[in-house]
């Protein structure tokens, strides 16, 4: 990944409502949500969600599909975890003892559920 790249999708989610929007399509993975259905879980109005949408699709964070007559948006989590891997190999330049702490923060957080457990 670019700087360019990475700054246009830094400067994407440092708006509160894209980024609401974006953690809310991560939580809704794989399906995806209807843009009505954000704009509504957001209350935002739907042709300003449009615009977020837009900006979020344009920077590569989100992807739309048409499915009958809705259109529905999922998070691009291999463009996030790009950003994520481009900033920490750039800022840590490969210091174990700058990307050792933050990798162990990410860690605790991205455990895989135990399979045959229901969530509670």
């Amino acid at each position: 990944m670019e700087s360019e790249d990475t700054i246009i999708a830094l400067a994407a989610l440092a708006q509160s409502t894209r980024l609401d929007v974006f953690r809310l399509l991560v939580k809704y993975e794989p399906d995806g949500l209807a843009a009505g259905d954000i704009a509504r879980a957001l209350a935002v109005p739907q042709n300003t969600m449009s615009s977020h949408l837009s900006v979020l699709s344009r920077a590569g964070l989100v992807s739309a599909q048409r499915v009958s007559r809705s259109i529905v948006y999922r998070a691009e989590l291999g463009r996030l975890q790009g950003v994520v891997l481009f900033m920490l190999r750039d800022c840590c330049d490969g210091r174990p003892e700058i990307c050792g702490p933050l990798i162990e923060d990410l860690t605790p957080c991205c455990q895989p559920r135990p399979k045959g457990r229901a969530d509670v």
